[in-house]
């Protein structure tokens, strides 16, 4: 790491703590003008990729999945650390698998199950513009699927 005073190579850790859960802080200090600097290293995260029903593709969002559980809970008992608590699950569970291009539904039918377990009226909300119920026989028949668990 050169020195941001003097531009000097020669650095060395004099302390190291973790930022957060991807990022971890470094107190450096400069061998030549002993000053000292704060550096962040952060871990590279590979982009994912969305595959959508269409086949067309974009980047993964995670404020497009915010917004959808967010109407979904709006006016129920759902707190925004639990929603936020399911976004970071989801993108972890995206992370760990052996692809970067996910296909939507997969990420349609994480949002649903977390969902599901969350609040059932939420889940029924985002079930009905997920799958796209066209009548009130849909909404019954997932409501029939609910209740039996």
């Amino acid at each position: 790491m050169i020195c941001p005073y003097c531009s000097s190579p020669d650095t060395r850790v004099v302390d190291k703590r973790s930022s957060d859960e991807k990022s971890f802080r470094r107190r450096r200090e400069c061998e030549k003008c002993e000053k000292r600097f704060t550096t962040y290293e952060r871990i590279e995260t590979i982009p994912l990729t969305v595959v959508k029903k269409d086949g067309s593709s974009e980047s993964f969002d995670k404020n497009k999945i915010r917004m959808g559980i967010m109407r979904a809970c709006e006016k129920r008992p759902v707190s925004q650390e639990k929603i936020e608590k399911i976004l970071d699950d989801i993108e972890n569970e995206l992370m760990t698998m052996n692809t970067t291009e996910i296909k939507s539904k997969i990420i349609g039918d994480m949002v649903g199950e977390k969902l599901k377990a969350l609040d059932e009226v939420a889940y029924i909300r985002f079930a009905s513009v997920y799958k796209k119920f066209r009548d009130i026989e849909s909404f019954e028949k997932e409501l029939k699927e609910l209740k039996r668990g």
